[in-house]
């Protein structure tokens, strides 16, 4: 289940081109007329995982024989035979097409056999919507999340006090509901339907460790990626079925890998030590809700503590890192801004200068340049990240660049190229964000970054 993160992404707290129209300022942020709802062209078959097949097989026994409390499982379930899927009632079009989109990508990248139904159709796994706050009083850590042996609200409501919600009671995988709020923006939507789905046919734990992969709680990475495609298509093998144990599992791996990621056999492991139960608890803490802010930034710095001690260079690190320095900002600059420096030089060294990971914390570093009237310090750093944001899908992320790109722009006196790209960004951010209300708040913090008497420099290129 997605875990309730750190939604904010700034200070506080494909599709046509769009027509030009009424573009926003900074007196009156939204245009009269919105721009049309900007979304990502459909994905295209990525099979090649390049990672150790070793490491890979690791990876599939810890997501495969536990919870993501720690508790194992004691056999692989999945279903038999071909799956079906629909909603419980009608869906918009957008999350329509997403989850028609997903369950495309499961079928032709995963090779699993399922099939999306009308909505309303007696299906395997069933997609109910409904209010976030009904959801959060059932389970408060959670986004969304997935369930067993129901299809329905009701049904779930009905069978909490019991076992037959139990996943380690499965001998096999028949029906499963899939709980997901309505209303909350289509990009939220779309990282549920991925993820939600993508454990209710597979694997049920969430690895910290993993840098390329939904099944990690950091939320850092949300569509299905060719390394979860991959995972997918080992759990619907033929070598393997219902009620194996691990070891059973385990001694199939290394042929099924040889098989399915030829290129994995010539990369040498890396061995990633494990997560300790207490690095975890306190992330969970610092992320979680009902909790004092200041119980959140002491959870935040015992997290780096312990990546510090384990000696981390890469993923986790930077992910304590930058949730220390989310839940310090506004409060205590200096300490953010340190953690994001180092988050960022975390990121950097795993996954390079243009990936999603250092994206994240490029944004906030580049608010923070913009605010001292480093223009194009923040340009620079947002123009890398961009296409990053672009690859991974991420429209709140790709919007909120953009938003800080055109007041860098404004800053440097290019104000007719920071109005077209502060109203592109309002068509990623009508996927990206819930409401116009959060667009306009969104919108209004990034204008108000940049210092009002800044003196407007020259800059050649965007």
């Amino acid at each position: 289940m997605r875990l309730i993160a750190l939604v904010a992404l700034l200070l506080v707290s494909a599709c046509s081109a769009p027509r030009i129209v009424e573009l926003p300022s900074r007196a009156a942020p939204l245009p009269e007329k919105l721009p049309e709802i900007r979304r990502f062209a459909p994905l295209s078959m990525r099979p090649v995982v390049r990672r150790s097949n070793i490491d890979i097989a690791r990876d599939f026994l810890d997501l495969s024989f536990a919870m993501e409390s720690g508790r194992a499982l004691p056999r692989l379930t999945r279903f038999e035979g071909p799956v079906t899927v629909a909603f419980s009632h009608p869906g918009g079009a957008l999350m329509t097409a997403d989850l028609q989109e997903v369950v495309r990508r499961l079928k032709t990248e995963a090779g699993i056999p399922i099939s999306l139904l009308p909505p309303g159709s007696p299906a395997n796994i069933v997609i109910e919507t409904l209010p976030r706050h009904r959801l959060r009083r059932a389970v408060p850590q959670a986004a969304c999340f997935v369930v067993p042996r129901v299809t329905s609200w009701k049904e779930f409501q009905r069978s909490r006090l019991g076992d037959r919600l139990d996943w380690s009671s499965l001998d096999r995988r028949n029906r499963a509901a899939i709980f997901i709020p309505d209303d909350v923006s289509p990009q939220e939507t779309r990282d549920c339907l991925n993820e939600e789905l993508a454990q209710a046919l597979g694997p049920l734990n969430d690895l910290y460790r993993l840098g390329d992969s939904v099944f990690n709680d950091d939320n850092i990475l949300s569509v299905l990626t060719p390394f979860d495609m991959l995972v997918l298509r080992i759990y619907y093998s033929r070598a393997l079925h219902n009620g194996m144990t691990r070891d059973e599992v385990a001694a199939r791996l290394p042929r099924l890998l040889r098989r399915l990621n030829p290129v994995g056999e010539k990369i040498a492991p890396r061995n990633p030590s494990p997560s300790p139960r207490k690095w975890i608890n306190a992330i969970e803490t610092a992320l979680g809700p009902g909790t004092s802010p200041q119980m959140r930034i002491n959870a935040a710095r015992h997290a780096v503590r312990i990546a510090d001690q384990q000696q981390w260079k890469g993923n986790r690190l930077g992910f304590s890192l930058y949730v220390l320095g989310r839940l310090t900002l506004g409060n205590d600059n200096r300490t953010a801004t340190d953690a994001f420096h180092r988050a960022y030089k975390a990121y950097a060294g795993a996954f390079g200068t243009r990936d999603i990971h250092t994206a994240h914390v490029a944004l906030q570093l580049a608010a923070l340049t913009l605010s001292q009237g480093k223009a194009r310090a923040a340009l620079s750093l947002v123009n890398e990240s961009i296409p990053a944001a672009m690859r991974a899908r991420n429209a709140g992320l790709l919007a909120t660049l953009m938003m800080v790109k055109a007041e860098a722009l404004d800053a440097l006196g290019r104000s007719k190229i920071a109005q077209r790209v502060r109203l592109d960004s309002i068509g990623w951010a009508r996927y990206g964000f819930a409401s116009t209300d959060e667009i306009r708040a969104r919108l209004q913090e990034t204008a108000a970054l940049r210092p009002a008497r800044h003196r407007p420099e020259p800059e050649p290129e965007a």
